[in-house]
């Protein structure tokens, strides 16, 4: 059973997780069902969940600056907070690309990405849940494999879109936004993967 101290900070990584979660979902719906018209709502939205994100961050943060006991070294708790709010951070900022590049419709493999972004999330939050036992777990090295997959596979289909947006773009303008925006589709299974190898760092320092 963890210390009440230690829950504290494994409920925080929780929160962070889920706002990733949320925030990918959002980009998935608003994305699935595209409306230009409606980015401003959507990015007001997603506004709120990188707020409850940013709140969660520093609440950690707060904690380790006079906590006594922690559950593995502050340094790590640091990092690993830090970097499970990049994923939301960077979700929103896909979204927020959709809206200052004006892209007027979306293409197919960009609902492909996307739909990777989204499930990314859900294995990394699944990562995040098992942490409490990282000491005893059998799952964990597995889950990080999971999100680490699917980074990769978001690499291929990355290569690919850029490859037929390159050479079927017309409109210049369109091509230049959808390079920003696959970029940072890409970027997104790039941060979860990110919080899959901090997880595995803490793993192989405390068995």
């Amino acid at each position: 059973m963890a210390k009440k101290n230690d829950s504290f900070y494994f409920d925080a990584f929780r929160e962070s997780a889920d706002c990733a979660c949320r925030a990918a979902k959002l980009l998935s719906d608003v994305m699935h069902d595209y409306d230009p018209e409606r980015l401003r709502e959507h990015m007001a939205a997603m506004h709120e969940i990188e707020q409850a994100a940013d709140d969660v961050r520093h609440g950690v943060m707060d904690e380790l600056v006079s906590a006594f006991i922690t559950p593995f070294e502050r340094e790590d708790i640091a990092e690993l907070s830090h970097i499970l709010d990049d994923v939301t951070d960077r979700i929103d900022g896909t979204l927020q690309r959709l809206y200052y590049d004006n892209v007027t419709e979306i293409r197919p493999d960009a609902l492909e990405m996307v739909d990777m972004v989204a499930k990314s999330c859900k294995r990394m939050a699944k990562l995040i849940d098992e942490l409490p036992r990282f000491k005893r777990s059998k799952k964990l090295r597995k889950l990080v494999f999971d999100v680490n997959n699917i980074e990769s596979d978001a690499d291929t289909l990355y290569v690919d879109a850029m490859r037929a947006l390159h050479t079927d773009g017309t409109d210049a303008l369109q091509v230049f936004a959808w390079h920003e925006v696959y970029a940072n589709l890409e970027l997104c299974t790039d941060d979860c993967e990110h919080v899959a190898d901090a997880v595995d760092h803490i793993v192989m320092k405390n068995s």
